[in-house]
């Protein structure tokens, strides 16, 4: 069963271009820890608790959280609750923002300020996502029974113990900061964003119910 359906129109165009073929056999071995942990989690009717860490909290683990969280939606897992954190906090970076909504999501400023604060919604019947920079063990996530997602191997290195967590899975992605104020920043950022769409796409398509 899928809710594709009901995400907006634009958004579940480009998720219909997914294609998990471009997935490497090393790299779906890199993220079987993360189906496997999920899948033991629906088996027993339990949360299913994932928080996305990143050093800064500001573009990675952004969009991991908020693909993870559509894909669920998408693939009709239940009980998902997806979230981001950083080793510090710093600010949503702004492009991050404009790539998701390039792609199809809706998204408003709830607050302006240094660290502003977003919704990023996938569907009109859904809740959105709260989107904001904040340490990995702030009291907006999960103090215990989820799987840290190290997206950045800077804070995979710098954070050996993540306190509370059940489980620890390295998933890193290539940076698109470095391509801040080139000619290719859109087109990275881009790249980056729909690289981690179809991954968690490919992770929740694997989950059996």
């Amino acid at each position: 069963m899928s809710n594709s359906s009901t995400l907006f129109p634009e958004l579940n165009e480009i998720v219909s271009l997914f294609d998990f073929g471009q997935i490497t056999t090393e790299r779906k071995e890199t993220l079987q820890p993360l189906i496997d942990f999920i899948q033991s989690k629906a088996n027993d009717n339990l949360e299913i608790r994932l928080n996305f860490i990143c050093t800064h909290n500001s573009r990675r683990s952004h969009l991991s959280q908020i693909w993870a969280q559509t894909a669920a939606y998408y693939f009709d897992v239940k009980n998902v609750f997806c979230y981001s954190g950083g080793t510090e906090a710093t600010a949503l970076f702004p492009k991050v923002a404009e790539t998701l909504k390039k792609s199809g999501f809706h998204i408003e400023i709830l607050s302006e300020g240094n660290n502003p604060v977003y919704a990023i919604k996938f569907a009109a019947t859904q809740s959105p996502v709260i989107g904001f920079s904040k340490t990995y063990d702030a009291v907006f996530n999960p103090e215990s029974g989820f799987a840290a997602i190290m997206t950045c191997s800077q804070a995979d290195d710098g954070c050996p113990f993540i306190a509370g967590a059940e489980k620890r899975i390295p998933i890193t992605f290539e940076d698109p900061k470095a391509f801040d104020n080139s000619p290719q920043q859109t087109e990275k950022y881009q790249e980056r964003s729909l690289q981690i769409g179809t991954e968690m796409f490919y992770v929740f398509s694997e989950i059996k119910k």
